[in-house]
């Protein structure tokens, strides 16, 4: 990180750290990129085992930062400081210990966003830690068992077929709406079997781009076809573009690791 950026974290960190339910601070990849990338915030995930001030006490812990609005659930603060993007997210330290201890078997963990979480604790940079939780999850982590990547696999691979199935309908009725919320789906789910299958955490949909191309196995003539479709220059039509999804999904569905 920047110095500038590294004296705001080494700020935010001290604040939060001194509340006595925060287990560790980390700092996250998007915190990483130049303070001019479009793509830049600096991103805390805090990971909590105990109760932490309330919003309105938060915000004052902060000096009562620009534009500061909390989540409804109270599970994440944005605001601006000196013009700069903040975005800090409370999570249970529980969740990951219940993962662990349930031998990976807590799928509704992952939600819509697929194993961005666990890529997220496991390659953050440690900026506060009370204990050796956080070496102890990742050390587990590390060792996730065949079982958990074999589901993980098979609940994608699913949801890749339905959404597969709703693009074709949506592209035979020329119902556009459904058609890029059936795409969008279809991508979502493309890319987390293939990280899945490759037993590697889901990076930022920020960089998935490279992430994705770089996937140690990947189907033959994957990086041509991935290309077609998600080409947005008018040249593919749906019709089109659900052939292409078709063969990305057959390719998906007989790769063998």
């Amino acid at each position: 990180m920047m110095h500038r950026v590294e004296r705001l974290a080494s700020r935010l960190t001290s604040i939060v750290s001194s509340w006595p339910g925060v287990e560790c601070v980390l700092s996250c990849e998007a915190s990483e990129t130049d303070v001019l990338d479009p793509y830049f915030a600096l991103v805390l995930d805090i990971y909590c085992n105990g109760p932490i001030p309330g919003s309105d006490e938060r915000q004052s812990c902060f000096e009562n930062p620009g534009a500061f609005e909390s989540s409804r659930s109270g599970e994440k603060d944005r605001f601006f400081i000196d013009g700069l993007p903040i975005r800090l997210e409370y999570k249970r330290a529980k969740n990951i210990e219940e993962l662990v201890s349930n031998s990976f078997d807590t799928m509704w963990i992952f939600g819509v966003s697929g194993t961005y979480m666990l890529h997220r604790l496991v390659h953050g940079t440690a900026l506060y830690t009370k204990s050796d939780w956080l070496t102890r999850m990742r050390s587990a982590l590390a060792e996730s068992p065949a079982e958990f990547w074999a589901r993980l696999c098979e609940t994608y691979q699913q949801k890749l077929e339905h959404s597969l199935s709703d693009l074709g309908g949506a592209a035979l009725k020329d119902d556009k709406y459904f058609y890029f919320v059936s795409l969008a789906g279809f991508m979502r789910s493309c890319v987390s079997a293939l990280f899945a299958m490759n037993r590697q955490w889901e990076p930022s949909e920020r960089h998935m781009t490279d992430a994705l191309l770089t996937l140690p196995s990947l189907p033959d003539d994957f990086a041509g076809r991935w290309s077609t479709l998600v080409r947005t220059d008018g040249s593919v039509d749906p019709a089109k573009r659900y052939q292409i999804a078709g063969l990305i999904a057959r390719s998906i569905f007989s790769l063998v690791l």
